[in-house]
């Protein structure tokens, strides 16, 4: 399915990003460069509609993503006229706008002190906030980042793309036990959300095999990791990254059962017994070769996957292949 302007491009790969951003020439010239202020001209008129100002914002962050900066200063110049210079989202876009242009980190640094400003007028300024946030991290302020999203999250504890933001984090500096709390309020604002059960499988996998984990928090991030790759793949049956990590985790466990089965009376989780362990990798692999196969011959319905996740998904199989082909000799 061709990407579309009437929705947000920043989880869309580069190649449609830069398919959006090529229709930046038709979209200014059909539409108008000036605009009426006025909520009730804009209520009676024909050309200018919700759809209009959406477009011209997902058309601006695509432009920057592809490096079309006249396109997306041409976009932000009719949403200003529009909108108003107070616009608080208007406000995020000009310093987004920038922090673009800006060619080294003094000129961010300017960018971050005007952003203090803003917020020391208006510190429930939430556009600002998270672009402030964003900025901190790309300077490579890490702690100073977490300290301010820690801040928001007091004032706007509902805010799930902050709390992700802030896993996200975590996870960048290897704090797995904070990292997965973060995401599991993520989870609390989002109880179906296929991916981020996945997701928390992910950084539970990550917290076991990392070095230094001890024989007991390894199992409990095991069984853990399991519980939220199966509760994934129960939401969505087609899940890939759901079914990878059920087949990455039920293959290592496969290969460690001794270690799984040191289980005490006095731990608080349990992991299944071999039986169910082996039977749930059969089941990752079959779904996993099916989404594979039928991906790849560009099946009807099966199309929307990453190339680089099939890829994966492909290299896990093969690899468990050549295992059991060994096994057998």
């Amino acid at each position: 399915m061709a990407p579309s302007l009437l929705h947000p491009p920043s989880q869309l790969s580069p190649s449609a990003a830069l398919q959006l951003s090529q229709q930046a020439p038709v979209v200014l010239r059909d539409s108008p460069s000036t605009v009426s202020s006025s909520p009730l001209t804009a209520l009676f008129s024909a050309s200018e509609t919700a759809d209009l100002w959406i477009k011209y914002e997902n058309l601006l962050l695509s432009c920057l993503r592809t490096g079309d900066e006249r396109a997306a200063h041409q976009c932000l110049e009719r949403l200003v006229a529009r909108f108003g210079d107070d616009n608080e989202r208007i406000m995020a876009l000009k310093g987004l706008l920038k922090e673009a242009d800006a060619q080294n980190n003094d000129e961010l640094e300017v960018v971050l002190k005007e952003y203090d400003q803003i917020l020391s007028e208006n510190d429930t300024n939430i556009p600002i906030t998270k672009r402030r946030i964003a900025l901190l991290r790309s300077l490579g302020r890490v702690s100073d980042a977490v300290s301010s999203l820690v801040q928001f999250l007091k004032f706007s504890p509902t805010d799930a793309e902050a709390w992700s933001e802030l896993a996200d984090l975590y996870l960048a500096q290897g704090m797995y036990p904070q990292a997965i709390y973060a995401m599991e309020e993520v989870l609390v604002l989002a109880p179906n959300a296929w991916n981020i059960h996945a997701r928390i499988g992910e950084m539970q996998y990550m917290a076991a095999t990392a070095p230094g984990a001890g024989s007991p928090s390894y199992q409990k991030y095991l069984a853990e990791a399991l519980k939220r790759f199966s509760r994934s793949i129960e939401l969505c049956d087609d899940y890939l990254r759901g079914y990878y990590g059920l087949k990455l985790i039920t293959t290592k466990l496969i290969r460690d059962l001794t270690k799984a089965a040191k289980q005490t009376d006095e731990t608080e989780f349990t992991l299944p017994d071999p039986t169910t362990v082996e039977r749930l990798n059969e089941l990752a692999t079959a779904k996993l070769s099916e989404i594979v196969r039928r991906s790849t011959a560009q099946e009807p319905g099966w199309r929307g996957y990453d190339k680089l996740e099939v890829a994966a998904a492909r290299e896990i199989l093969s690899e468990d292949a050549s295992a059991a082909s060994r096994t057998e000799r």
